[in-house]
């Protein structure tokens, strides 16, 4: 499963900050759970079944650009 990330336009409000998102304390969604399992794995970092949705995001982030996957 690919995921795409938006482009980010200066001054555009269409990508807003995970911190900034009003369900961002929800628990993270069904596809970031399993998008965050095989990052965790790939990075050989543990995986934490209790983040919220914006923490779960910033994981993805930061895993994506340690492992690579999903930057293109």
């Amino acid at each position: 499963m690919m995921l795409m990330m938006p482009i980010k336009i200066k001054g555009s409000n269409t990508v807003k900050d995970p911190n900034d998102w009003t369900t961002g304390d929800e628990p993270m969604t069904g596809a970031q759970r399993s998008y965050l399992k095989t990052l965790s794995s790939e990075a050989g970092e543990t995986f934490d079944e209790n983040l919220s949705k914006a923490d779960a995001s910033k994981k993805i982030d930061e895993l994506q650009h340690k492992t690579g996957r999903g930057l293109k």
